[in-house]
């Protein structure tokens, strides 16, 4: 029997993360099919999806002069300037199309044109909501295993803030990819398990 109180999160796994997209990760399709395996082994699956406006502020091409992936100061503190990506109906903002869409929530972030969204609980100023822990907590879900794009960033932000939250979070880094920038990878282990983030 599956456990109630134990969710299955997929973060972000879209087409313009994957191989071919606007902000490709290095082997994201390679982790579609196992991650709708694992879905079999859980009661309550949600899915993430970056769902930005055109001319997000997030975006590179909202900054004359700025290149993508170099970094900005936001009212909100440092924010990493990205290709143009997910945008709200676009085939790039789609789910990969091999992956099961089929579970209990799925949570739309970054639509708000101000502010980037990085973690399925907060957008990046770490203190607006998504409605995401009501929703758990409303479940009676203690326990979450994420999964998905970008390990270093979404996924990294999503499992850090779930641990502060008082969740016992996992994160599958066989089943999550990252983008590494400038040592974001390592960076980004060191500070889940100093969140109390379990990594396997």
């Amino acid at each position: 029997m599956t456990d109630r109180a134990h969710a299955l999160i997929v973060i972000d796994l879209q087409n313009d993360f994957c191989p071919g997209g606007a902000l490709a990760v290095e082997g994201g399709n390679d982790i579609v099919a196992p991650i709708n395996a694992l879905m079999e082994d859980f009661a309550t699956v949600i899915l993430t999806q970056d769902w930005h406006p055109a001319g997000h502020s997030s975006f590179a091409s909202s900054h004359p002069g700025a290149q993508p992936m170099t970094m900005t100061e936001m009212p909100y503190g440092p924010q990493v300037l990205w290709p143009d990506h997910c945008v709200q109906g676009s085939k790039g903002a789609a789910f990969h199309p091999d992956l099961r869409t089929d579970g209990d929530l799925i949570l739309r972030k970054g639509f708000n044109p101000a502010i980037d969204s990085y973690s399925a609980f907060f957008e990046n100023d770490h203190a607006t909501p998504t409605g995401l822990e009501g929703y758990l907590r409303t479940r009676g879900i203690e326990r979450l295993t994420m999964v998905g794009l970008a390990l270093d960033f979404c996924v990294n932000f999503s499992a850090v803030d779930g641990a502060k939250l008082g969740f016992d979070v996992t994160v599958r880094t066989d089943l999550s990819r990252g983008i590494d920038l400038d040592g974001s990878l390592r960076a980004a282990m060191d500070g889940m398990r100093g969140a109390g983030v379990t990594l396997t």
